[in-house]
């Protein structure tokens, strides 16, 4: 890994990730200070959850033209958050944070008496950074080579085990947010990395089936969901070190779990070959993904880590990615049943949809060879 670290005018730090050696001096010629990154924690005490007030993220940049791309290289007369002239992959602290400082929380939840229900509140914590995949403004990840990717899930890997060592993060949740109907505010091709202080709910869920799937049957639940998916019709693509399915209770219109064969926790511990075998089958499924519908596909794709908290227990790496999108000219927007109540309903059989991802990925490849 070819790793570059430097500052930026308002302190905060950025990481180049180049694909191969590279000489770089970092000076950001900026006069900026720092933004108003305070956030705070306030916890609901009926669904158990902590929910991040970052009032600050307001002010952040929305839809930019090209010319004023804040991710784009720097240029002459021209200063982005990037101060280099080109670059490979880029990670740096954002601007505008969610999460921001404090310890780390783990899994612990607030115990309280009823007068104090108006005070469950903690400073903010945690970190959120952003990952640029290409000086290009104009293309998109699934159009990037294999070993660019590869670039990619070794940035993310470096900044996973560098966040889950700072003391302040508890689960690092490496995602992309793609297309305007998704709600992306920057249409340069990039990602963020969160830095949660605490266990998210989705990741605790995850954790007490498991555990109580181990009490009943004294296996590992991921493992027998790999194992099932495996022998079924719902496999999308597959290669000597993962199976990516569309998962029989699918609750989005696309939706697509890549799991590793080997049982590993978090990114860090991927091999060289499972990397590199993840770059080439991901980028086969992002490409069979915009073959779908007319439009490229808006999507939200990101790795599920266990948390530092949950050392002793079961949990394996897996990317989920989903889209909003079920026909050419339609969304599928979240209306009471999904938003009010968290019970979700798919127009589309995860059996079809997996069929036809199939088809797209094959046709694509058919293209590749022609």
């Amino acid at each position: 890994m070819n790793r570059t670290a430097g500052t930026l005018a308002d302190g905060r730090e950025i990481f180049f990730y180049d694909d191969a050696p590279r000489d770089r001096t970092i000076h950001d010629r900026r006069e900026i200070s720092a933004a108003d990154a305070g956030s705070q924690l306030r916890y609901d005490p009926l669904l158990q959850e902590w929910v991040a007030v970052a009032a600050a993220r307001q002010h952040r940049t929305h839809l930019p033209s090209a010319q004023d791309c804040p991710l784009c290289p720097s240029g002459p007369g021209r200063d982005t958050e990037v101060p280099q002239e080109t670059y490979d992959v880029v990670v740096f602290e954002n601007r505008f944070p969610s999460f921001s400082g404090g310890a780390a929380l783990g899994d612990q939840q607030p115990q309280f008496q009823p007068e104090e229900l108006s005070q469950l509140r903690h400073d903010g914590a945690g970190r959120c950074e952003v990952v640029c995949f290409t000086p290009d403004h104009t293309t998109s990840l699934s159009q990037l080579p294999a070993s660019r990717i590869r670039t990619v899930v070794d940035a993310w890997a470096d900044r996973t085990e560098a966040l889950l060592s700072s003391g302040g993060v508890d689960q690092v949740y490496c995602f992309e947010n793609r297309g305007e109907e998704i709600g992306v505010t920057l249409h340069h091709p990039h990602g963020q990395i969160y830095g949660y202080p605490f266990t998210t709910p989705r990741t605790r869920q995850m954790l007490e089936s498991a555990a109580q799937f181990r009490q009943r049957s004294g296996a590992d639940l991921f493992e027998a969901v790999l194992k099932a998916e495996q022998a079924g019709e719902r496999v999308v693509a597959q290669n000597e070190h993962w199976t990516a399915f569309v998962p029989a209770w699918a609750r989005w219109p696309v939706e697509i779990h890549l799991y590793p064969h080997r049982n590993v926790r978090s990114l860090p511990e991927l091999d060289a070959a499972e990397r590199d075998s993840f770059a080439s089958l991901y980028r086969d499924i992002l490409r069979g993904g915009d073959r779908l519908f007319a439009t490229p596909l808006p999507y939200i794709s990101g790795w599920q880590q266990a948390p530092l908290s949950a050392a002793a227990t079961d949990f394996r790496l897996h990317l989920q990615l989903f889209s909003i999108r079920r026909a050419d000219n339609k969304l599928k927007y979240l209306a009471g049943s999904e938003s009010g109540m968290g019970v979700f309903i798919n127009d589309i059989p995860p059996e079809q949809m997996a069929q036809r991802l199939r088809s797209a990925i094959t046709s694509g490849a058919e293209e590749g060879a022609a």
